[in-house]
């Protein structure tokens, strides 16, 4: 452990909790550590001194504090919720989550028997009100089984069931958050859960698309236009705007290829995965490769052929784009021959 988070929290009992924990016994990186203190804000901002991270709050609600660095990892440090660890553990989501060790060592502590959980690779609620206390964990509980392998023991199947019409009361960004590291599994089983239909979302366009590793790609293939209800970055939003209106070259033509990607790049291989057009993923490859990293003409050549400033330089610098990409044209004198006939014409 690191050993200025036991510098930061001082002298008072503190505790390591959660998925640190958890992944720890899966061996898995362990990529956020929280820890529960007396004063998570004067441990956090001490913390934060100390290894150069950049820190604030992460829930002014509920008292945490987060301390962030560069490649992703964090530190969280969270106010004991009870009197003793116990009480603190009781109030976890699911088992696997509630388990704890001194920052001063010893043995796990472990009420609920998650240890043994994981070994059975089995995801149990804490109590029966886990869902009612945030719902927000519904999505959650579909995570856990997607990323760690795990499956809902029955009772919690069946609360996750029940409660399926709340998925949608968390704030947009906490949601979106869960959604965004689910597989398509993870969205499958999130349907069979009954819990996309009440955020809007479908599988009717998962089978026909093929998996693309663009962040926000299966977002936008399970929620498409709905995708708007959610608080997405302009890239993301962006993203959907082009894979929603991609439409599949009519051809392997060199011309027709060009088009679509000046229509959808920098994303022309996901709006090809988004259509389930496969077999134009070497046309689309091989246009990239075949790029010429200066163009043949700049709009001041454009400008001194007497055309205004305005629309039509970025027509006819466009036009020479096509045409190179096409093969009818390959040097400078091409290009500006290639303008002049457009403008006499």
């Amino acid at each position: 452990m690191d050993e200025r988070i036991r510098t930061a929290v001082g002298d008072g009992p503190a505790w390591v909790v959660g998925g640190a924990l958890r992944d720890e016994l899966l061996g898995r990186e362990i990529v956020d550590i929280d820890v529960a203190c007396a004063d998570p804000e004067l441990a956090a901002r001490l913390y934060s001194r100390l290894s150069g991270g950049a820190v604030f709050p992460l829930s002014e609600r509920h008292g945490a504090w987060r301390v962030a660095f560069q490649g992703g990892k964090t530190v969280d440090f969270t106010p004991l919720h009870g009197a003793t660890i116990e009480e603190d553990l009781a109030t976890r989501d699911f088992t696997v989550n509630a388990l704890a060790r001194s920052l001063e060592g010893g043995a796990l502590i472990d009420p609920h028997k998650g240890e043994a959980d994981l070994a059975e690779k089995r995801l149990r609620a804490v109590g029966p009100a886990v869902f009612e206390d945030d719902p927000l964990r519904l999505l959650r509980a579909v995570r856990l089984e997607d990323e760690l392998g795990l499956r809902l023991d029955d009772p919690t199947e069946e609360l996750v069931r029940s409660a399926a019409g709340r998925v949608g009361e968390p704030a947009g960004e906490r949601i979106l958050a869960e959604l965004e590291r689910l597989s398509p599994d993870g969205f499958r089983r999130a349907d069979e859960l009954g819990l996309l239909e009440p955020l809007g979302g479908s599988l009717s366009g998962l089978d026909r698309v093929d998996p693309a590793d663009t962040p926000g790609f299966l977002l936008v293939v399970v929620f498409g236009e709905g995708l708007k209800a959610f608080p997405v970055s302009n890239d993301l939003s962006r993203l959907a705007r082009t894979l929603l209106a991609a439409e599949r070259p009519a051809d392997h033509s060199p011309r027709a290829i060009h088009r679509f990607r000046r229509r959808t790049e920098p994303w022309a291989l996901s709006a090809l995965a988004f259509l389930g057009a496969t077999d134009l993923y070497d046309a689309v490859r091989a246009a990239r490769a075949a790029d010429h990293p200066e163009p043949l003409l700049r709009g001041e050549d454009v400008l001194e052929l007497g055309v205004e400033a305005g629309p039509e330089v970025g027509r006819l610098l466009e036009l020479v784009a096509e045409e190179r990409a096409v093969g009818t044209i390959s040097t400078r004198d091409d290009a500006l021959a290639l303008v002049r006939a457009e403008l006499g014409a």
